[in-house]
């Protein structure tokens, strides 16, 4: 099969020898690159084969490891998902390169049918944050934890708090001292 230079940067954002002993979010991820593989493969047969099997790993690694990435959202090269568990992502949402999930993210619409977030690249989300709604996500943004976010975040911005709310940068240092 043909070279997949997404799956290779999630793999090198993960950074270790045998991750698939390791890290049970990288078989979310796995299953999210093979089933957009599956969906450039040319129509008959084996494509609706290959589609089946997609679908019951997608169930499999949804249900154990608690991790919903349909194959239909869009994210850029480069996914690293640390603390697994409870992350949903809408089918139509939009996510940029190098970015990194922690437990319990969802990134959805507010309502069905509704827009869904569009997340820039290398956008860092804290552990529960929830992005909702037709929101944009600027390029380098911190998501804090627990954070809800419902309206736009610029780019390089931090956002804490329910609703999520912009923290000013810090003069000299980064917007949060860790």
């Amino acid at each position: 099969m043909a070279r997949d230079a997404d799956w290779e940067a999630d793999l090198k954002r993960y950074g270790m020898r045998r991750p698939f002993l390791k890290e049970q979010s990288i078989w979310a991820v796995w299953v999210y690159r093979w089933g957009r593989r599956i969906d450039r493969r040319p129509a008959g047969f084996i494509r609706r084969i290959y589609t089946a099997a997609y679908w019951l790993a997608f169930r499999f690694v949804e249900t154990a490891f608690g991790i919903s990435i349909p194959k239909s959202a869009s994210i850029g090269p480069g996914l690293r998902i640390w603390h697994f568990g409870n992350i949903f992502l809408h089918s139509d949402a939009v996510v940029g390169a190098n970015c990194t999930l922690r437990h319990g993210v969802t990134i959805g619409n507010r309502h069905e049918g509704g827009p869904v977030p569009v997340v820039g690249d290398d956008v860092e989300f804290g552990a529960y944050a929830q992005i909702y709604g037709g929101v944009h996500i600027g390029n380098g943004c911190r998501i804090g934890g627990m954070a809800v976010v419902l309206s736009d975040v610029p780019d390089g911005a931090t956002a804490v708090g329910a609703p999520a709310r912009i923290v000013p940068a810090k003069a000299g240092g980064a917007a949060l001292s860790d």
